[in-house]
């Protein structure tokens, strides 16, 4: 008897339990949604990938079902998942009031558990003006010749060779310059000389599923994380026993707020800052670009009109080998619609992830104090209410629009306080290179260029091009005065 009442009494807390998994207990009216497998949640459901451009099938089907907001829970964690433009500028408005940065556990062991990410108020504030000091307007008005010769150098070596991979070699092309600029770092001379391996090891198990298990990705990621961090280490014990009589790049600026007496920053988050900026000044860039140049040879008309735009830089000049300057980047306006329109389609960043400091209603839906809250870019980007055929490619949408800051139904690079510092860093090197490609090269797609979503972009079988020298004697004969 005594076995049936035990047998009794676990079936009843099983089922009370999973009751209340289903069930979160709130003040108010939390969003519809369901709360998937006790533990699990609807985990494996967002991880599983996908192949269309349109908004990821985990988010549409619920959408459907439930509407604009409702709710989840993604490894082991209450998620409020926001498709609503309305909720997701309220979400970056209250930044710091209402709601904070906070991402998955998962996330903070691969950023480090000082990332800038999940820091908040004054010592948010603090790093984002020290990293203005790299990425700031005035900072690559000077980097512009740089980006340019690192440009046309990868160029005229992919142009000797039979196909270039253009991922890969656009990421080694960009972490090459990025990764000089923060820490000296030169692969031809340096010990470290596959620091980038690392890197990509780290970004394989970034958006897999979170199961350290020697062999999986998500284990590769953190043992890449692991030797990237030891490289820094040793970096600034190196610079600490042997410093510099002045700073001479990033990571020497940086160790110099380290010192100064009464520093607000610490050792481990000054590492996990140089970590993050290392990963985030390539990874995405080169993603956006690789995409862009897809999107380039799908549609020659929008890359006739590209190259028009930048061979009338060159006719403007007194010297169309002169290079290019701060003035003419900013009149490159149909680039600057192309890089908006491929980021739209791109949505590399496909979550945005907020917690709740307090309860909070909108729209008569309750979210819970301590809750997560996902915002969804893909479902902003692609909302066939703001955006007329969604996944077309159509650089043209953008006339006349604001191309340059973040809104209710344009949030690539964020919004609020929290907008993207390395935004301007990103539309630069793709706006450069783009130049030095289609004045001086002209590109055929081989092979590849099939994207994979799980749920972030990627190109799982690379995407080969050709690039070729172009004959420029016409137009230089063009711009030579008449003698």
């Amino acid at each position: 008897m005594w076995v049936l009442c035990i047998g009794a009494l676990v079936v009843i807390s099983i089922t009370h339990w999973v009751y209340r998994w289903r069930n979160p207990k709130c003040n108010g009216k939390l969003p519809p949604g369901s709360m998937g497998w006790p533990l699990l949640g609807e985990t494996l459901q967002f991880f599983t990938p996908y192949t269309s451009s349109d908004i990821p099938p985990f988010i549409k089907k619920r959408m459907e079902r439930y509407g604009p907001i409702f709710r989840t829970n993604l490894v082991g964690r209450p998620v409020i998942v926001s498709t609503d433009p309305d909720l997701n500028y309220f979400v970056f408005q209250q930044e710091g009031n209402l709601f904070h940065s906070s991402y998955p556990d998962t996330f903070t062991e691969i950023f480090g558990r000082q990332n800038v990410g999940n820091l908040h108020g004054v010592l948010y504030k603090y790093l984002k003006n020290i990293v203005l000091h790299l990425f700031g307007p005035e900072s690559l008005k000077n980097m512009i010749p740089e980006i340019e010769q690192a440009a046309l150098r990868r160029l005229q070596q992919w142009s000797s060779e039979d196909t270039t991979e253009l991922k890969d070699a656009s990421a080694s092309m960009i972490f090459d310059l990025t990764a000089k600029k923060l820490i000296s770092y030169d692969s031809k001379n340096c010990l470290e000389k596959n620091l980038r391996e690392n890197f990509v090891a780290f970004i394989q198990g970034l958006i897999s599923f979170p199961v350290d298990i020697p062999g999986t990705a998500y284990h590769k990621c953190l043992q890449g994380r692991k030797n990237a961090m030891r490289m820094l280490v040793n970096l600034l014990q190196e610079r600490r026993e042997k410093p510099r009589k002045q700073p001479i790049d990033f990571f020497d600026h940086v160790l110099e707020e380290l010192k100064k007496e009464g520093t607000i920053l610490t050792e481990e988050i000054f590492l996990d800052l140089m970590f993050v900026l290392l990963f985030a000044s390539f990874e995405t860039t080169s993603l956006a670009m690789t995409l862009a140049i897809k999107l380039l040879s799908d549609h020659p008309l929008v890359l006739k009109k590209l190259t028009e735009e930048h061979e009338m830089i060159l006719n403007q000049r007194e010297n169309a080998d002169s290079g290019l300057t701060w003035k003419e980047y900013k009149s490159m306006t149909f680039t600057f619609q192309i890089i908006n329109e491929t980021v739209r389609l791109a949505n590399i960043v496909p979550a945005v992830f907020r917690k709740a400091i307090r309860e909070v209603q909108f729209k008569g839906h309750t979210i819970p104090a301590g809750w997560a809250v996902m915002l969804c870019p893909p479902a902003v980007h692609l909302n066939p209410q703001k955006y007329d055929d969604p996944v077309a490619f159509n650089p043209w949408r953008w006339e006349g629009m604001e191309l340059r800051s973040a809104s209710k139904h344009f949030m690539a690079f964020g919004g609020g306080m929290r907008f993207c510092v390395g935004t301007d860093f990103a539309k630069v090197q793709m706006a450069v290179f783009l130049h030095c490609l289609v004045t001086k090269y002209r590109f055929e797609a081989v092979r590849g260029g099939n994207i994979v979503r799980t749920p972030g972009l990627q190109f799982p079988d690379g995407f080969h091009i050709q690039v070729l020298e172009k004959d420029t004697s016409i137009r230089k004969q063009h711009t030579t005065p008449d003698t």
